[in-house]
């Protein structure tokens, strides 16, 4: 039986013939195990296994694409390429990426790649049952999950791109609901990671239930115009906004804030944003993107000044740079677009970072918002947003009461210009991560 590389060169070579002037394939392979606990049982218990590649090849100018899941195919998947490209529109930018050499990051562990499957269960029976013992108020549990996987990923293109790499992924995700006779708060936490031993299910399974507990007895507040902290979890959703913003496809299509502003002060000064493939670990972090340019660091934003877009290499080639390794996939039957790997907010160096309880000090009055509903509606072309938020009313850094029903809108880039201090509590959601925020004074409606 062919390995997956000789797979991979057989249909290359095969687009080659077949007249593609340049020819990429992609493979992807992987197994996974997901685990759902509900009531202290097992709720779900999920096996999955999948395989597929893509074909991509230029002609004269065009591009054609195929796929499939069946290597029995791979006449049919190279003809229809071929053939696509020769009904498509020319493209000047259409070009595959060329070597330019691999990163090394640490984003493989064999605990979760030889996991067996009592031992996950065990891992998501932790995470439900740290919920329930954090607080008799715990009464249920609306999902508990747990999924591990390993996956391999090949890409080869006439360009001299030959490459692979195994990495792995572990999540723990849970939602607790605390109830008491005249109130039921729920609350949702989540961590992941490529190694197993950074994925504490038993703090995530507390965490939830802290948060829940702490919104009972929540009350509606007056309009009012306060200073607000973004709790992490809730800075990640507004950075995942702000993400959309520095893609160059955005930019180029002018649906970006950020046209045009490469060397201007964007957002505020105490900021940095970054954007990291080679973080260890991060589940965002891999050795190149998914056309095998190098992944690296890069500073988009330095202190609240814009450094540049991301790319992958059809953007960079219409703006006259080079890729950021920045092309991603949805899957293998997609071509790629620009996503991001690690993307995070920092302090910049002149900023000192505060502990959560210092951030509390910092306004005399101030909402500690630890749940934004809503906020993937913000419009991401005008970045107008108006969602609803719950949290913790704070006075001279003591918490008085739960808030609930709350309403704050504006705009993405005016939020981030009002940031004044960054938290040191740093945390991923994903591949996106945030600090805590404290954000100068915004309109709160109820």
């Amino acid at each position: 039986m062919k390995t997956e590389k000789e797979f991979a060169g057989e249909l290359l070579q095969s687009a080659l013939r077949k007249g593609a002037d340049e020819a990429e394939v992609f493979i992807k392979s992987s197994r996974g195990l997901s685990v759902e606990v509900k009531n202290k049982e097992i709720d779900l218990l999920e096996s999955s296994l999948s395989f597929g590649y893509a074909l991509r090849v230029l002609k004269n100018g065009c591009l054609g694409f195929s796929y499939s899941t069946d290597r029995g195919e791979i006449e049919s998947v190279v003809t229809n390429a071929v053939e696509a490209a020769r009904w498509a529109d020319p493209d000047q930018y259409l070009g595959l990426s060329e070597v330019s050499g691999e990163s090394h990051v640490d984003i493989f562990d064999p605990e979760i790649d030889l996991i067996r499957e009592e031992n996950a269960i065990q891992k998501v029976f932790i995470l439900e049952e740290s919920a329930y013992r954090e607080d008799e108020r715990i009464k249920r549990i609306r999902k508990a999950l747990g999924t591990f996987s390993k996956s391999d990923t090949i890409i080869m293109n006439s360009q001299g791109i030959d490459t692979y790499y195994a990495s792995t992924a572990c999540t723990a995700q849970i939602t607790a609901v605390a109830e008491t006779s005249s109130d039921s708060q729920m609350a949702w936490d989540f961590a992941g990671s490529r190694f197993l031993q950074n994925v504490s299910f038993e703090e995530v399974g507390k965490n939830a239930a802290r948060r829940a507990l702490s919104l009972l007895g929540s009350r509606r507040i007056d309009a009012v115009k306060a200073q607000v902290i973004l709790d992490n979890a809730v800075a990640v959703d507004f950075v995942g906004i702000f993400a959309s913003l520095l893609s160059s496809e955005s930019v180029q299509k002018g649906k970006s804030l950020l046209a045009g502003k490469i060397g201007k002060q964007v957002i505020s000064p105490a900021l940095n944003m970054v954007d990291n493939g080679v973080m260890i670990g991060m589940l965002g972090s891999r050795p190149v993107d998914d056309e095998g340019v190098c992944s690296r660091e890069k500073i988009l934003i330095k202190e609240g000044v814009l450094q540049g877009y991301l790319y992958n290499t059809y953007t960079a080639k219409k703006d006259s740079v080079v890729s950021t390794g920045n092309a991603v996939r949805g899957g293998f039957s997609g071509l790629p677009s620009v996503g991001i790997s690690n993307l995070y907010v920092e302090a910049n160096e002149k900023s000192a970072v505060m502990s959560l309880g210092h951030l509390f000090n910092a306004p005399d009055k101030a909402l500690y918002i630890t749940e934004a509903m809503g906020v993937h509606t913000a419009n991401p072309i005008s970045g107008e947003f108006s969602i609803g938020v719950t949290g913790l009313w704070i006075e001279k850094g003591e918490i008085k009461f739960p808030v609930k029903e709350a309403i704050i809108s504006g705009n993405i880039l005016e939020l981030f210009g009002k940031i004044e201090s960054v938290g040191d509590d740093l945390r991923f959601y994903g591949s996106i991560g945030s600090p805590s925020l404290l954000i100068g004074q915004i309109d709160i409606s109820a």
